[in-house]
């Protein structure tokens, strides 16, 4: 192997290794988030979208195939979330939930509102495509 050819394998080998260290990890379902760590998930990530939801709750039921399918269509653009509302109190009441299903809407670090109730996948779909 010559000096050039063993200098371009170098070059190589650093770039790859510059470009693995540089990809972020793509998200294409929700992630679960609580009290503990929503702050951190929202300063994170340009779009965030929490789904405040309940165990007891049908229309979260319904709802949940909905959000894993927008997780699916956004990966790397959007961030969804999962928060029990049962068991993270200190968001519910910082956000005053007061219904579920909710969904939270953070874009940059900043809540932008929420979303009451449960939404079919094409009307949440024109919802969210206005905050990217």
């Amino acid at each position: 192997m010559s000096e050039e050819d063993k200098e371009l394998e170098v070059i190589k080998k650093r770039m790859l290794r510059e470009l693995m260290e540089g990809r972020k990890e793509v998200l294409d379902k929700p992630i679960e988030v609580g009290d503990h760590n929503i702050e951190e998930v929202v300063k994170k990530n340009p779009l965030v979208i929490v789904d405040c939801w309940a165990v007891w709750c049908p229309p979260c039921r319904l709802l949940a195939p909905v959000i894993d399918e927008l997780a699916k269509r956004y990966a790397g653009k959007v961030v969804f979330g999962k928060l029990d509302v049962d068991v993270n109190p200190a968001t519910v009441e910082k956000y005053a939930i007061m219904e579920v299903p909710t969904l939270l809407v953070f874009k940059n670090g900043n809540y932008m509102g929420k979303i009451i109730g449960y939404r079919p996948l094409p009307q949440l779909e024109e919802l969210i495509r206005r905050y990217l």
